[in-house]
């Protein structure tokens, strides 16, 4: 609708519209000017203070969607965003990527296994991002601080700020207790999956308030952590800002190219995958299957694809930064998300599944709780968790029928069209609104 124009008028009602102040006798004119000066003048309302954010994340910042979305988003409305996170070799120790502050605090190994050495180096981070959080927020205090999980405990790298009143949001990616038991091999009856449980608690009661990543994941935290009400579910959706097709047709050769993008963990499944992508080879023989990542997982899969002779056929790039992913995700025919469905893969979101439908390329998924929840085969094309016969069969038939991977790209994309991020970004900034709000009275 145009301003000042009811939607059922023609134009040319408007443009030749005689305005009334046009054969207003002159007394009159200059009266009704008196009339004005003597009312009062409407003020246009104070231009709002840039806030001043901290955000504190073991993560590679430039590979981190979630991170680096909530981050922009604040930029973008003119706030002032520092993110300290890890370094990547050869990346600066602070730089400003896209309007956010970003300042490195120390590496990390890609294939980290020993819990000792894990241990060691989230303390170690903690340490520098206590130590580098308070000189800041004591030179120019912070409005409000964003923390990101896992480890919960990051949460009291911000403890200066909050003894002083700041408003802090704890962001659950991952839950730690089952990403630890998952990632390490323990019970949930161990010592140290039930003293996680305890950090987790404290650390969410230690926060003005929780983000969670997904549905599932927030009836378990309100069931031992979380006290009703001081939560809210985020879903990681991509950026279509980042996350478009190009005009241009990719140049995807003659090959056929299967495609998993994001870190390379057990839970993950990547090792069914191969197992399964073997059992078809030789009846595709113009197929390849492409995995973009690191992790822990990452030399045994080099060494399944070399004993399954699948080095011509199954390639492993090194992980790239997030704004290069949707060039490489369009040379895709088909997206493969085949993750375990153990106590934290069968609930962990995979937000790799949204950025897939949002790049138009078909995706084959994992029949995992929270992906049941999420979504349904007219949007994905399940198989049966853990079940490398049944991936493998899925493969088998979207390579070999186009009309059905057709029909899942048509769906997805309206599916995707209302999952994206304006209307979480919204509710973000609301909610970071909303407690300095509280905060102030």
């Amino acid at each position: 609708m145009f301003l000042g124009r009811s939607c059922h008028e023609k134009p040319s009602a408007v443009l030749f519209r005689v305005h009334p102040l046009r054969n207003m006798p002159v007394a009159e004119f200059q009266d009704s000017i008196e009339d004005e000066k003597k009312s009062p003048q409407v003020k246009p309302p104070p231009k709002r203070r840039p806030l001043r954010v901290c955000m504190v994340a073991y993560t590679f910042y430039e590979t981190d969607s979630r991170v680096m979305r909530y981050a922009e988003t604040l930029v973008q409305r003119g706030d002032q965003v520092d993110v300290f996170t890890l370094q990547k070799p050869g990346s600066r120790r602070t730089e400003t990527l896209h309007g956010v502050r970003v300042r490195r605090l120390q590496g990390r190994l890609f294939d980290e296994k020993s819990l000792r050495s894990y241990i060691w180096r989230i303390l170690l981070f903690l340490t520098r991002a206590f130590c580098q959080v308070s000189i800041r927020d004591l030179r120019q205090k912070y409005d409000i601080v964003h923390i990101h999980s896992v480890p919960d405990l990051l949460v009291f790298s911000a403890l200066l700020p909050r003894l002083r009143g700041t408003p802090l949001i704890l962001d659950i990616h991952d839950i730690l207790p089952e990403f630890y038991a998952s990632r390490f091999g323990v019970s949930e009856r161990s010592l140290g999956f039930r003293f996680l449980c305890v950090v987790e608690r404290l650390s969410a009661r230690f926060s003005s308030h929780v983000i969670i990543a997904n549905h599932t994941w927030q009836e378990r935290l309100l069931s031992r952590s979380v006290k009703p009400g001081g939560s809210t579910v985020l879903l990681n959706v991509p950026d279509r800002s980042i996350f478009r097709p190009s005009k241009k047709n990719p140049d995807t050769g003659d090959r056929f190219l299967l495609l998993y993008h994001g870190t390379l963990h057990w839970h993950q499944g990547l090792d069914l995958a191969v197992r399964a992508f073997s059992k078809i080879k030789d009846l595709v023989p113009g197929v390849d299957f492409h995995i973009y990542g690191h992790g822990p997982s990452k030399c045994d899969l080099q060494s399944l694809i070399e004993e399954l002779h699948l080095r011509d056929r199954v390639v492993l790039h090194e992980q790239i930064p997030l704004r290069e992913m949707p060039a490489v995700i369009e040379t895709a025919k088909l997206g493969i998300v085949p993750k375990r469905k153990d106590t934290f893969g069968n609930e962990a979101f995979s937000t790799k599944i949204l950025e897939f439908m949002a790049m138009g390329v078909p995706v084959i998924v994992s029949d995992t709780k929270v992906d049941r929840h999420y979504f349904n085969d007219s949007v994905v094309r399940f198989f049966r968790g853990e079940d490398e016969d049944d991936l493998a069969r899925a493969m088998l038939d979207l390579i070999e029928h186009p009309e059905k991977r057709r029909a899942l790209i048509e769906c997805a994309a309206e599916f995707v069209a209302k999952n994206d991020w304006a209307p979480k970004e919204q509710e973000y900034l609301s909610l970071v609104d909303g407690l300095l709000l509280s905060a102030a009275s």
